[in-house]
């Protein structure tokens, strides 16, 4: 199982309707509204066979109301 976070920057006015989106796609294990650069912090969890990269592409990016994404890989929970 490979563990990682993206925080998302959302257009102008549009926080609430990417929390949604990702809600309703239930691929987030957790979400969060967050202060500073970025407006939400997303979790997710797939499986080890999974390209990270092209899931993002596919299921995260794709939201319209998205303006930009980064993503944070982790190796090891303490």
């Amino acid at each position: 199982m490979q563990t990682f976070f993206v925080e998302i920057k959302c257009k102008l006015g549009k926080t609430y309707a990417v929390a949604n989106a990702l809600a309703d796609r239930e691929i987030a294990s957790e979400i969060y509204s967050t202060a500073g650069n970025y407006d939400i912090l997303a979790k997710f969890h797939v499986d080890d066979d999974v390209d990270i990269g092209h899931f993002i592409a596919e299921n995260v990016q794709s939201i319209p109301e998205i303006a930009d994404t980064h993503t944070i890989i982790t190796f090891k929970a303490f």
